[in-house]
């Protein structure tokens, strides 16, 4: 006979975790609150009463089952070749299975890159928040490739920072109050589609905005769909909003055309999708496909730069490196780390050393 606190708490008609504050899991995760709901389930902050500290606990539906085994062995993988926490993936703590449910529980973050620029109405981070930022971010992901991992989805709700504390700052440019992050530490996030070099590869990976041209084209992919979506990430974080905002895969195409000029032939000759080519180039006319959509929301990519300052320059330099269409010319995650844009962090490091 069930417990009065096992009908209280039960699945609803879907099968998807009822999940109140005050549930306990494993005689030891109690439940405070809901962090986040995704396709593949929910996190809730709970108390962990062994260790007396808050976790995030990570609450897979029922059907993400197999999914969420996968993860497991990759952050399993991840512990063990980062035993002391060194390169900035969020920490698996313990996972478990409740009811139907496999749960993973994590080491409490903060917010994410993309809930911070939302609630501060989507006013870009700084030049210098932005290389504190990516040179974390490069380090954990060349941490992945090093070990033939391939994270696949990396986006700016998937980087989350260490701790949200923040102070308010006027913005004089923006004529408006700002939060301003007291700590730029970020971790990596959700390795549900992370996957191994010796796995199958699925052919579409990576959410939309940061779908990577060969993965568009079915070319095949590689790590460097990474490279690519970090570069769309760190331009994301310079302009506030997303680099190419669409839902349609021959627009995304002329979006890219628009900002990085056109995609060489050689790529457009091996597509299996040879609808989105003609005579070897984009099958796309302006004027007849979105009435002006993609001229309205992109330009050439050095034309976003808001100052023309040595920073900006070595930022804009490195994104080109990054969002280079050919993925035997794109640089790599290592070569990424000892761009000039990262010399005042490597100069800061080896001072304080």
């Amino acid at each position: 006979m069930k417990s009065l606190k096992e009908k209280s708490f039960g699945d609803d008609e879907d099968g998807h975790l009822i999940c109140h504050t005050g549930l306990v899991m494993k005689d030891r995760y109690e439940v405070v609150s809901t962090l986040g709901e995704g396709a593949f389930g929910k996190v809730v902050k709970c108390i962990d009463r062994d260790r007396n500290e808050h976790v995030a606990v990570k609450i897979c539906y029922f059907t993400f089952g197999e999914v969420a085994k996968s993860e497991i062995t990759v952050l399993e993988e991840i512990n063990r070749l980062d035993d002391e926490n060194r390169f900035g993936c969020v920490r698996m703590l313990d996972w478990f299975q409740y009811r139907d449910h496999v749960c993973i529980v994590f080491e409490l973050l903060g917010l994410s890159t993309f809930e911070v620029l939302r609630q501060n109405n989507f006013l870009p981070f700084s030049v210098e928040e932005i290389r504190q930022m990516a040179f974390q971010i490069f380090k954990a992901v060349c941490f992945l490739h090093r070990n033939k991992l391939t994270h696949t989805d990396l986006k700016p709700e998937n980087i989350l920072f260490v701790c949200s504390d923040y102070d308010l700052e006027y913005n004089k440019g923006r004529k408006c109050e700002q939060k301003k992050l007291r700590c730029l530490d970020v971790k990596v996030v959700d390795f549900g589609t992370t996957i191994f070099d010796h796995e199958h590869h699925e052919s579409l990976v990576s959410t939309r905005h940061y779908r990577a041209p060969e993965v568009i084209l079915d070319l095949g992919w590689n790590q460097s769909c990474d490279v690519w979506s970090l570069g769309c990430i760190l331009m994301e974080f310079y302009l506030g909003r997303t680099l190419f905002p669409t839902h349609d895969s021959k627009e995304h195409l002329a979006m890219m055309e628009k900002v990085l000029g056109p995609i060489p032939s050689h790529l457009l000759k091996q597509t299996r999708k040879q609808h989105f080519v003609h005579n070897e180039h984009l099958n796309w006319d302006q004027q007849s496909c979105s009435d002006g959509y993609v001229e309205k929301h992109c330009k050439p990519l050095k034309q976003y730069m808001w100052r023309n300052s040595e920073d900006e320059r070595q930022l804009f330099d490195l994104l080109v490196l990054m969002l280079e269409y050919d993925v035997s010319r794109r640089i790599t995650m290592e070569e990424a780390l000892w761009h000039p844009f990262f010399s005042p962090l490597r100069t800061h490091k080896h001072q304080r050393s």
